[in-house]
């Protein structure tokens, strides 16, 4: 605790000694020449806003360039390229809504989140969350749904079984119900292949 407490103090005081000095360079600056001196700051003040900007958007973009768009190919068969997060991502319409899904073998079912099934026109507030799934976060209520349409490249199918989840997610899930609608289901060289 009384480690946690100096470093604390030490970083004040550094922090204290700078403002200080910069701020005593910039009130002797402004003296001597205020024009030049208030373009600057404002110069600098613009450089520091847009690297707050980007580093507020970093994860935007690196989720939108780390995450590789699938290959569909012809006769019922989809190319999935491995993302560098090792998972493989596809992006199907659900009720004429393109939804991104991770493809899990570990899932049972197809899972939307809240919001996924709130874009794909679920009423998610009307649903009975009466079904529980295991997750690493701990036991999360489901709700039991039906999907009109749900069209993956070439590949359409309606009536589907999934469960829209309560708990915190951040992709929808494609579990083992899905995949084994498909006659292959192959993971070769950073690659999963679906045919059908």
């Amino acid at each position: 605790m009384e480690t946690i407490i100096s470093e604390n103090w030490g970083r004040l005081v550094y922090l204290s000694l700078l403002l200080v000095a910069v701020g005593g360079y910039f009130v002797l600056e402004i003296r001597r020449r205020p024009g030049r001196t208030m373009q600057q700051a404002a110069i600098w003040g613009l450089i520091f806003l847009g690297t707050l900007a980007a580093v507020g958007l970093w994860t935007d973009i690196q989720r939108q360039v780390s995450i590789p768009d699938q290959a569909v190919m012809r006769d019922g068969r989809i190319e999935v390229p491995q993302a560098p997060d090792g998972h493989y991502y596809l992006t199907a319409e659900v009720n004429g809504t393109p939804i991104r899904f991770v493809v899990d073998t570990g899932a049972s079912q197809i899972v939307l989140t809240q919001r996924a099934a709130e874009r794909a026109g679920i009423n998610t507030s009307d649903l009975a969350y009466i079904g529980q799934a295991r997750t690493a976060n701990g036991i999360v209520a489901t709700a039991p749904v039906r999907l009109e349409r749900f069209d993956l490249g070439p590949i359409h199918d309606s009536n589907l079984r999934a469960v829209v989840n309560r708990g915190s997610m951040d992709t929808s899930l494609l579990g083992m119900t899905y995949l084994t609608r498909f006659a292959k289901v192959e993971f070769a060289r950073g690659t999963l292949i679906l045919e059908r």
